[in-house]
């Protein structure tokens, strides 16, 4: 009989879970690694909530990437019997210089998604609770939504391991290359696994695992986002009133309207992060910058107070997008990472992508690829 491949995946955020379920489903023998669990504190893939969106201004595969996702994460939702997608759309505020949004439009029409672009005036009409000064225009995609982050991240979890998947919550570190291979994984308890393939999707992570292969094409930054409490009895910033919104502004801001309370976050990239041993406290001027561009927007909740906050990481790689590839040095390690706060929609179609491309069935895609930076790194980042 012939022998069945195995892999050993570590790291079970948006990308290794989604990665070690389709391997497990093309009949991989499959190990799940991580150090402290899916969906935990320290991950770029934890916290509550994540943003699924197709607007990527002309990026066509990111659009493409993002319609297969969702058609996943509702195929998933319908087989676990869990709620992780709410479709509550998404508005895109456009601003004066609105080259990337009307970039954006045909490819989001000509790809499928369902779009409706509305004058200032007329969002503002549909949304009066904010404050649409200085945005030009808006892009609304009635599919789009959030999803249920950490639930998400538990769930892929749990179905991996119905179907025959294996998991070890476990510190692993990649093994020695020999001979243009990798011959183990080591594991914190002092054990070992071997495998014909393993794929290393570990996030702010990845640069001190591999610092000549990755190094600094990913460093991960500090990011803070804050909860307001909405007025008691009013509804209009909850998700039956007020969609998802993302100000594409300077700075770029977003928020999400749910039980949890009125997140909003600054896209920026923060400071550079320790995600193991930083700490997670935000600053009070970030707290009074978020303040003041919430009474700016939204002006009814000047004086909401703060409920609840938290800092987490983005893993940015130099030009923001995602890094699918092959280990330079060793033919059967594949890195997967490079998320750069966008990539957590994009876990189920990038988990098929990672899984054909160990399985020989698929090349690397120039876009993802380690190559794109031997010319150096950017000036600046083309992905928003």
């Amino acid at each position: 009989m012939r022998r069945r491949k195995s892999a050993v995946v570590v790291g079970a955020g948006a990308f290794g879970g989604w990665t070690a379920l389709h391997l497990l489903r093309q009949g991989v023998w499959v190990m799940l690694v991580d150090a402290w669990g899916p969906g935990n504190s320290r991950a770029s893939s934890g916290g509550e909530t994540r943003i699924l969106r197709a607007t990527y201004g002309p990026d066509r595969v990111y659009v493409e990437m993002a319609r297969r996702s969702l058609d996943l994460w509702r195929a998933h939702e319908e087989k676990w019997s869990r709620r992780l997608y709410h479709q509550i759309s998404v508005l895109w505020m456009a601003p004066q210089d609105d080259h990337y949004e009307r970039a954006a439009l045909p490819v989001l029409r000509e790809t499928g998604v369902d779009v409706e672009e509305l004058t200032a005036k007329e969002a503002a009409a549909r949304y009066p609770q904010i404050n649409f000064e200085g945005v030009k225009w808006a892009i609304l995609e009635r599919d789009a939504g959030y999803l249920s982050a950490r639930e998400a991240c538990r769930a892929v979890l749990e179905g991996f391991l119905v179907e025959g998947g294996e998991y070890r919550q476990l510190l692993a570190r990649p093994g020695a290359i020999r001979g243009g291979e990798m011959q183990e994984v080591v594991l914190s308890d002092g054990s070992s696994l071997v495998a014909d393939a393993y794929v290393f999707a570990c996030g702010p992570w990845l640069g001190q695992l591999f610092p000549q292969a990755v190094g600094d094409r990913i460093v991960p930054t500090r990011q803070e986002v804050f909860f307001f409490g909405a007025p008691a009895g009013d509804d209009r910033f909850s998700e039956g009133r007020l969609p998802v919104w993302i100000d594409h502004g300077q700075p770029m801001m977003y928020g999400i309207p749910n039980a949890r309370g009125f997140k909003l976050a600054d896209d920026t990239r923060g400071d550079c992060f320790d995600p193991t041993g930083g700490d997670r406290v935000v600053r009070t001027e970030s707290i009074a910058a978020a303040r003041k561009y919430l009474a700016f927007r939204f002006p009814a909740l000047k004086d909401a107070p703060l409920i609840e906050s938290r800092v987490c990481q983005y893993e940015n790689s130099p030009d923001h997008d995602f890094i699918i590839d092959r280990h330079p040095q060793a033919g059967n390690v594949w890195i997967a990472g490079g998320g750069s706060g966008h990539a957590f929609k994009h876990g189920p179609a990038v988990g098929e992508r990672v899984a054909d491309l160990v399985l020989e069935r698929a090349k690397v895609d120039p876009l993802f690829g380690l190559a794109r930076f031997s010319r150096g790194f950017p000036a600046q980042p083309r992905r928003t």
